[in-house]
């Protein structure tokens, strides 16, 4: 059956980042993920304590570099295991733990150019909150996207005001949305991350975070299943409450519905999880990443369906 789907010269019917760098950059491009050692004003008790119900001590960097270890010592281990497998390749920094921005600007230019100084640098990541950049961050930020490539990524998780505050989110939509347009303003890719399967959440609930999305001027999104972790009081409340957490098949049906309400040119960076498997309480079958992945090709052949058809449909 030929693949329909444009933005595409796999089997996928989705738009995946390999094919928008392999585009962008004409070679293969790496993200390395880098610790820089940040807090979080949800953490600190500038907007709240504790952080995220299901975020780690880590910060949602897993795997990331060692905090201990100077920036660029973090960036030039990984490429030199990179390097073993691909002899020519470029990288972008992911300044991935915890809230990226979250310090004076000077600070922040120390770290962010170091990582461009690094050899085949071409650009970089930056994992952040919506209240969490300033406006003089934003000017930096700017002058930055001017000389580089820079990607902003910013959680949103569920469009669901009940649900942001079981998660303890500490952010508005209104927040998030005016983030987005001053990001814009100043030509500034955004990448938002949303979580699918938390706690008490419908599949409407999930497309309507989706529908939600699709009208907002983004450039792309991360899908994530919830994880479970160890030791987050995500970990406590399901042992309090037992809420049910989404089955591989109820997720990768929800997943296919929202990839078919998502405009095709919105770059999906992520589609499923891949918690460490010793911190991962719920639910099992995530540590099964490429069978997911693969699930999730095989359904959408037997659906006939691709990124943004029910938008075709509608039209």
């Amino acid at each position: 059956m030929t693949n329909p789907f444009k933005y595409s010269n796999t089997n996928k019917r989705y738009h995946t980042l390999d094919y928008y760098y392999k585009n962008k950059f004409n070679e293969k491009v790496f993200k390395i993920s880098l610790d820089a050692g940040f807090s979080c004003p949800n953490i600190d008790g500038t907007v709240g304590y504790n952080g995220c119900i299901y975020c780690s001590k880590l910060g949602s960097g897993e795997f990331a570099g060692d905090k201990t270890e100077p920036i660029e010592v973090q960036f030039n281990k990984v490429k030199e295991i990179m390097l073993k497998k691909w002899s020519k390749a470029k990288y972008i920094g992911y300044f991935q733990a915890h809230t990226n921005t979250y310090a004076p600007v000077k600070k922040l230019k120390k770290l962010y150019e170091k990582i461009l100084s690094q050899e085949d640098v071409v650009g970089l990541n930056i994992a952040t909150r919506p209240d969490a950049i300033s406006n003089e961050c934003l000017d930096y930020l700017e002058e930055l996207n001017k000389r580089t490539y820079l990607t902003i990524e910013l959680g949103l998780q569920t469009t669901n005001e009940k649900t942001s505050k079981l998660i303890n989110r500490c952010h508005t939509l209104a927040c998030f949305k005016n983030m987005i347009n001053e990001l814009r303003k100043r030509n500034i890719d955004v990448v938002v991350h949303i979580i699918n399967g938390l706690p008490y959440e419908t599949k409407e609930d999930m497309l309507n975070t989706i529908k939600y999305l699709n009208d907002l001027d983004i450039q792309g999104i991360k899908i994530h299943m919830l994880s479970i972790l160890k030791n987050t009081p995500l970990e406590t409340l399901y042992e309090k409450e037992h809420f049910k957490t989404l089955t591989k098949e109820e997720y990768i049906d929800i997943v296919i519905d929202q990839l078919e309400l998502l405009r095709p040119e919105i770059v999906i960076h992520r589609i499923t999880g891949d918690p460490k498997v010793d911190d991962l309480v719920e639910p099992n079958w995530l540590v099964k990443k490429f069978c997911v992945l693969n699930d999730i090709d095989k359904e959408m052949v037997k659906r006939d369906t691709y990124q943004g058809k029910k938008l075709n449909e509608n039209n």
